[in-house]
């Protein structure tokens, strides 16, 4: 039945999704370029609210679950496990008050209405995957940016999407770029899931499903090691989606 009616909603819900792409792109030029970055940060935020609940067009129940409230004096570094892009919209808005900013691909940087240009001018590291020293050099800015502003970097160390919602290995190298230069800031894991049903068939999209954001404990950084604060975060999140597979 999901299927059958994805088949009818799935067209609808893509012409939402990209009409509001296309207006906010232009919304986003004239915040950034007439009222400065502020402004255009919060043209973003509404975007990304109205992206998210756009959703609710294929039925789509959405849930932010906090265990732990991030402070927004300390900068913060975000770690998730990463199912569909729907996932970074959700952080957007769930997260704003700590300014998220992203570690994406470089492809993403251009050809995308609205995504693009939030991409490019609201501090988001841009990373070549195939170039490690490029995409450390970047990483390490961002870490620089968030020490310095109290922002918060988000990173998912799978490396891609999972497709099925299987987490992959985490890896360990952009957080330690990271919190070398940003030796104030909280670790704090995001479990997201079922997201990755939406696009479970490719089209059509699914329609019904249950996602949520759950912002996990903080983990300690102090005297622990990359490797131990990288599995703590990992085994965090799968604990968590673990759960809920079994609630």
């Amino acid at each position: 039945m999901k299927k059958i009616l994805g088949y009818f909603l799935t067209p609808v819900f893509y012409f939402v999704f990209a009409l509001l792409l296309c207006v906010f792109h232009v919304a986003q030029v004239v915040a950034l370029k007439i009222f400065g970055k502020e402004a255009h940060k919060k043209t973003v935020d509404v975007m990304n609210f109205c992206l998210l609940y756009s959703l609710w067009v294929l039925g789509t129940r959405i849930q932010i679950k906090y265990k732990f409230k991030p402070p927004v004096d300390k900068p913060i570094i975000f770690v998730a496990n990463h199912q569909s892009l729907y996932d970074i919209v959700g952080i957007i808005w769930f997260l704003r008050n700590n300014y998220p900013k992203f570690v994406s691909k470089m492809e993403l940087g251009k050809g995308i209405p609205s995504i693009s240009y939030n991409l490019r001018h609201s501090g988001a590291a841009m990373i070549n995957r195939s170039d490690p020293r490029q995409a450390i050099t970047e990483i390490a800015k961002l870490g620089t940016l968030i020490e310095e502003n109290n922002y918060s970097a988000v990173i998912f160390p799978e490396g891609t999407r999972s497709k099925d919602g299987t987490m992959k290995s985490f890896a360990a190298a952009g957080i330690s770029a990271l919190l070398k230069k940003t030796p104030h800031a909280l670790v704090v894991p995001i479990a997201i899931n079922n997201n990755w049903k939406l696009t479970r068939w490719g089209f059509p999209m699914s329609v019904g499903e249950r996602i949520s954001w759950t912002i996990l404990p903080e983990i300690q950084t102090k005297g622990k090691d990359i490797a131990t604060i990288v599995s703590k975060a990992e085994s965090a999140i799968k604990a968590t989606l673990d759960n809920m597979s079994q609630a």
